[in-house]
């Protein structure tokens, strides 16, 4: 089993950046893919971001340039850096972890969420 806690969500201005973070609890996750995907309001949960166990990232067309994900597996921790926030980046924003091999961006493929944490961008 895998316990995932997701913060640093929060109320910030477009423009501007927040960080969250995601530590695992339970087994070490350095040898899974962890995943970044978000759920706004009325609408299906899609990927935002990954990083493969060996440190490959791979982002959303809507983030890439903006959003950077990265890995300490030393201290079983992601992160997700987002910078030049959108009103339309609102949405609540879940950590993944899939310990297959399959494609990155497929909810189902991951095995173990967090509970998420609420990114709010006013305009």
């Amino acid at each position: 089993q895998v316990q995932l806690v997701e913060s640093g969500g929060g109320l910030v201005q477009a423009g501007g950046s927040l960080r969250l973070s995601c530590t695992a609890s339970g087994r070490t996750f350095s040898n899974y893919d962890v995943a970044w995907f978000r759920q706004a309001p009325g609408k299906e949960r899609e990927f935002v971001a990954a990083i493969r166990w060996s440190g490959g990232t791979y982002y959303a067309v809507s983030v890439k340039g903006r959003f950077t994900m990265s890995r300490e597996n030393a201290q079983n921790t992601v992160t997700l850096q987002m910078n030049s926030l959108k009103p339309e980046d609102t949405a609540v924003y879940y950590c993944a972890v899939t310990t297959g091999r399959g494609a990155l961006s497929v909810v189902y493929n991951y095995e173990y969420w967090g509970q998420g944490t609420q990114v709010t961008v006013s305009s």
